[in-house]
């Protein structure tokens, strides 16, 4: 009989492509990880891993025997999804991340209701940004990420996963009090052609998002700093290094010296929950996002 724990910990290795990458997933040490293997091994007897380098590789028959542990707890998964959804009870661990204002903006809200309403459910939380909270759900890494993307450029959705709206985030320009624009109703992206713009880091979801939408308004953007976190983005704003986009969602309180205006066309980042097909009838991921959607519909 194959031991799940030990299939379990296959699948990680075969996803995560290494053993710290594994023990990181699976939130043991990697002799852990080593142990767990060592006796698969000889429970199949034969070779699973072979040494590459300084790392190890999966031989044939553990690319094999990985496929099948895949489906294996595939199906598990989605017999304890059921299990709970016969029970209609919200208890067990469930795994969460969210971006960092979502996180900062929704979970402690969310999150008291959750222990508050359902004391037998344990809930473990993180910041990631967006692709990694995706792939972390379809790894298995996770249950729900909270991810967004915005109005004129959707991040494209994983088969196999399932998703929910939380809310749509409205999103305003944030300059400083002296700001030559700053008294006016609102404004439009071209006229900031000559400004320095305070975004994310190279490559994240909403910086390329902000390069994508400013070009295409014929702006050329000039980047003057980076800073994942919207609070770090507006203290530079208040000291007059720059403007920012700001959502809503997570930015107060306001630092003083920055006045928000709004873009005359309004910009709005979609927010919402995901997860995986074969837990969709899992009590807790339905009980999360009802969480999350209360804390949404109470900003403000």
């Amino acid at each position: 009989m194959l031991n799940l724990e030990r299939l379990r910990t296959l699948d990680a290795l075969a996803r995560h492509g290494s053993v710290s990458g594994a023990a990181a997933g699976l939130h043991i040490t990697t002799s852990a990880v080593s142990q767990q293997m060592a006796k698969l091994e000889r429970e199949v007897g034969q070779r699973l891993l072979a040494k590459n380098g300084r790392g190890v590789r999966l031989t044939d028959a553990g690319r094999l025997l990985a496929d099948h542990a895949a489906r294996i707890l595939s199906q598990v998964e989605l017999a304890q999804s059921d299990l709970e959804a016969q029970r209609g009870q919200v208890v067990g661990e469930l795994r969460l991340a969210a971006f960092p204002t979502a996180a900062r903006g929704l979970f402690p809200t969310a999150l008291a209701d959750l222990r508050g309403e359902h004391p037998g459910l344990r809930v473990r939380s993180c910041e990631l940004e967006p692709e990694r909270g995706i792939a972390g759900v379809i790894r298995g890494d996770l249950d729900l990420a909270v991810v967004l993307d915005w109005y004129n450029k959707p991040m494209p959705v994983p088969d196999g996963l399932v998703k929910a709206p939380i809310l749509d985030d409205p999103a305003d320009v944030a300059m400083p009090a002296g700001h030559p624009l700053a008294g006016r109703d609102e404004v439009d992206l071209t006229e900031f052609a000559g400004d320095e713009w305070i975004t994310w880091a190279d490559g994240e979801f909403c910086h390329e998002w902000l390069m994508f939408t400013l070009r295409s308004r014929g702006v050329e953007p000039i980047v003057g700093h980076r800073a994942a976190e919207t609070h770090t983005q507006l203290g530079l704003v208040a000291a007059g290094l720059g403007v920012c986009i700001a959502p809503l969602l997570g930015r107060h309180p306001v630092p003083e010296g920055i006045v928000m205006v709004p873009l005359r066309q309004r910009l709005r980042r979609h927010v919402y929950a995901l997860w995986r097909a074969d837990a969709d009838r899992r009590p807790s991921i339905r009980a999360a996002v009802r969480a999350l959607k209360s804390a949404a519909d109470n900003l403000g």
